[in-house]
């Protein structure tokens, strides 16, 4: 009789190197609200101009929610796209990582109410806050649990509802113009992994963080760095509810970072530029992706976009590239796939995928 070991849901064989378990995605869905708010809708209440926030940033256009809408919202619409497109129900799922820096309330985090909406109770649902990087620390993190046999299915998302908590006049211009909302996700699987050259499968993830630049993105208030209460009137007629951001930092450090990142997944991984099928940047600033690109040497048919229409949905960017990307019949089964984000705190990341 083979004896076997039991890690979490699964039963190993006796012997049998957990580190061979290994993710792949199976599911990918997205939802962007139906509300579109262009260049132009802006011009009408602040002073702008669609050419001037193109040559600044490539966007024409965002979706905006309305109503009651939150980002838990978005992500169970996300997510139940995802699912089906694995084929799975709910209660396939062993967990939940929804990475957010807009969640529904204070606390708890959104996780809960994502899970709630899916019908669910019981597994694990956890919040990831790490901004733009925030679907790659969340994919990273349901990575771990999947090489070490603690889970087998798992479904990360990104979801964001900037629209709410935005400057809408012209002295929030800078940063309003950039910002969308919608939700991505994905699911993934153990499995285990024969040929690395074709399965499909998550290669590796690389995560950065330099909290000496936290103030050059970020939102002051609410905040229990403040004398006696998380919000007053004070902070309010500062507009420290409001993002405020170091324009030039943001993009120095960008156009270095996410470059650094991919490089070293292609170095761990023994693999060269050229050997990307497929490059999907976090969707900040299309001058930051063009710059990316030029450092990479990635060429332009090889970089793939959304922002002109989504804008920046920070943990969202990624996962609604890839699913427009499939979409889009840029990406094939079987393509070497590049991620890579960079956002506040400073916090950046990459991770490779055989698709």
């Amino acid at each position: 009789m083979v004896a076997c070991v039991t890690i979490g849901q699964l039963v190993l064989k006796e012997g049998a190197p957990v580190t061979s378990l290994r993710s792949r995605v199976i599911g990918l869905g997205s939802f962007l609200p139906p509300r579109v708010v262009t260049n132009d809708d802006l011009a009408q209440i602040m002073d702008t101009s669609d050419e001037w926030i193109v040559q600044r940033t490539g966007i024409k256009e965002r979706r905006w929610v309305e109503g009651v809408t939150s980002t838990s919202d978005l992500a169970v619409e996300a997510s139940r796209r995802a699912l089906d497109s694995a084929g799975l129900t709910p209660e396939d799922l062993d967990m939940i990582f929804l990475a957010t820096i807009s969640p529904d309330h204070f606390f708890p985090g959104s996780g809960v109410f994502l899970q709630t909406k899916l019908g669910l109770a019981g597994i694990p649902a956890i919040d990831v806050r790490q901004q733009c990087t925030g679907f790659i620390y969340a994919l990273s993190m349901a990575d771990q649990y999947i090489r070490t046999g603690s889970a087998r299915k798992i479904l990360v998302v990104g979801a964001e509802v900037h629209s709410k908590g935005l400057d809408k006049s012209t002295n929030g211009r800078d940063i309003t113009v950039l910002f969308g909302d919608g939700a991505g996700a994905v699911v993934l699987e153990a499995m285990e992994v024969n040929n690395p050259q074709l399965d499909s499968h998550l290669l590796s993830t690389h995560l950065y963080t330099d909290g000496a630049h936290a103030e050059d993105l970020w939102v002051p208030a609410v905040s229990t760095a403040y004398d006696e209460q998380i919000v007053d009137q004070r902070m309010l007629d500062r507009g420290d509810q409001y993002p405020k951001m170091n324009g030039r930092q943001v993009f120095v450090h960008a156009v270095k970072r996410m470059p650094e990142a991919v490089e070293i997944a292609l170095e761990h991984n023994g693999y060269q530029i050229d050997d990307v099928d497929l490059f999907v940047f976090h969707q900040a600033n299309l001058r930051i992706n063009e710059a990316v690109a030029h450092r990479l040497g990635a060429p332009e048919e090889k970089v793939f976009n959304t922002i002109e229409k989504y804008a920046n949905t920070t943990a969202a960017t990624i996962p609604i590239g890839l699913d427009e990307a499939v979409k889009a019949g840029r990406l094939q089964p079987g393509m070497l796939v590049a991620l890579a984000a960079f956002g506040g705190g400073f916090t950046w990341g990459s991770a490779l995928l055989r698709w």
